[in-house]
């Protein structure tokens, strides 16, 4: 019975859209000041990441002919088409970045969220239904300001540099999937999410933790069977000497999957690429374009580098890092929430759940961009250590060679990037990195004899 009265508190905090335990504005911190450091830094993230951008573009301009640790691999024809693909894909991103600076002030200081909490609540809406109803609006609003970009860069970028193969009703029959599976999937965990927020009292943030994590690893189970196969058709791998040779490699790796599958990635575009997918006993998913272009060799030398991605751990490191980032991410949230000044710096005139995960949503990338570098290196250390393992295993490191120039060209990488901008931004090493790396990895294992020049 002593629990009651707790619970029915709860219950009303709830109802008002309230994080728990609300905390006393006493002044001692000026909504002005929290308004001029998110200014301050969300400015210095904008000119950082422009200014990288740019430096990028300059050089890709500014370069002439093949980099000198590609000649003799890689012609100037595709080197000069990867630097247009580059200026062409990075102008777009310039004015895509300008225009969610322009759209993110004006929600934030324009008035937008308290516009919106109140339109929601002169519906009748309020609690959990005002909460999902907030961050839902957020999102459409968020997914209409990308679709210009998202139809230029498809229609016309991609379609400039032969690329995209999709049509315009397979383009719109995406989106209305994405947007049905979004509904589907999110709505109800939307709700989850404030019933754990607001029902868990002070540790919510280590219950909500919990849930999170149990929904990842269910969508990673989830995603192979049932929701992939709503966007793309996968068919087992044609029995053949490439089957052969790439389920001898899975043998000799001790590497358990639940088989070898073709995508028809080709119906959308004109990239290569092969992956896995699923958390314990991955699928192999090769794209179509993949087998078309490449010899069993080479295909095999793509898959022994994912493999191992699986032998060095990657997988499961990345996933306990994002997991750790969430962990610090939630527990952050929990001291922010309850927060009067954050709220008050924007023109809402209490701490709400609904809106101040907005706040944070729109705010946080500001205070965190820096750590991008550090992401970036550790996941290039990966890619490293996964070309090396390939060699170990495949025995045929000219093969992973040839592998790699024929998807860099066919996928019009950028031959000669910025280095500042690779350090940044760049999950992969450079081409010319990777090759050199190659070399040495076939020298430690005795196949330096067997490395071939370097053709394309």
């Amino acid at each position: 019975m002593g629990a009651a009265p707790a619970a029915r508190a709860r219950l009303r905090d709830s109802a008002a859209g309230a994080p728990r335990p609300a905390a006393r504005y006493d002044g001692a911190v000026s909504p002005r000041l929290v308004l001029g450091l998110f200014l301050g830094a969300y400015a210095v993230q904008y000119v950082v990441e422009t200014a990288l951008l740019g430096l990028n573009l300059r050089r890709a301009a500014r370069t002439r002919g093949v980099p000198a640790p590609l000649a003799g691999a890689v012609d100037e024809a595709t080197a000069r088409r990867g630097r247009e693909y580059v200026l062409a894909r990075g102008r777009l991103a310039l004015v895509e970045g300008a225009a969610g600076v322009v759209a993110t002030l004006a929600v934030l200081l324009g008035g937008a969220l308290p516009w919106l909490e109140r339109a929601l609540g002169g519906r009748g809406l309020s609690g959990a239904h005002l909460f999902v109803a907030y961050m839902a609006c957020l999102s459409a609003a968020g997914s209409l300001l990308g679709t210009p970009f998202s139809l230029y860069g498809t229609f016309v970028v991609e379609e400039r540099f032969g690329f995209n193969r999709a049509t315009v009703r397979l383009w719109l029959a995406d989106r209305l999937k994405s947007l049905l599976l979004q509904v589907a999937l999110g709505v109800p965990l939307l709700y989850a999410v404030f019933g754990f927020m607001t029902l868990t009292g002070r540790a919510w943030w280590l219950w909500l933790f919990a849930f999170l994590v149990l929904v990842q690893v269910f969508l990673l189970w989830l995603w192979p069977s049932l929701i992939a196969p709503l966007f793309n058709r996968f068919v087992p791998l044609p029995a053949g000497p490439l089957r052969e040779r790439l389920e001898a490699l899975a043998r000799d790796a001790g590497f358990r999957n639940r088989g070898l599958f073709v995508m028809d990635a080709s119906r959308r575009s004109g990239h290569s690429n092969a992956y896995f997918t699923g958390l314990f006993r991955p699928r192999i998913v090769l794209f179509d374009t993949l087998v078309e272009r490449m010899d069993a060799d080479e295909a095999a030398s793509v898959l022994a580098h994912e493999i191992g991605h699986h032998r060095e751990h990657h997988v499961y490191g990345r996933l306990a890092g994002s997991l750790a980032v969430l962990l610090v991410a939630l527990f952050g949230a929990s001291l922010l929430l309850p927060w009067p000044p954050l709220y008050a710096a924007f023109g809402l005139d209490r701490p709400a759940l609904h809106s101040g995960l907005a706040l944070l949503f729109l705010c946080g990338g500001a205070f965190v961009f820096w750590m991008a570098p550090f992401a970036s290196g550790l996941s290039r250390r990966h890619e490293f250590q996964a070309d090396r393992y390939a060699v170990r295993l495949a025995r045929a490191p000219a093969a992973l060679k040839r592998a790699l120039l024929r998807l860099s060209g066919e996928n019009l990488s950028n031959p000669d990037p910025h280095p500042w901008y690779v350090a940044w931004h760049y999950s992969h090493p450079p081409l010319p990195d990777r090759l050199a790396r190659i070399d040495e990895a076939a020298a430690r294992e005795g196949l330096a004899g067997r490395v071939a020049p370097r053709t394309a």
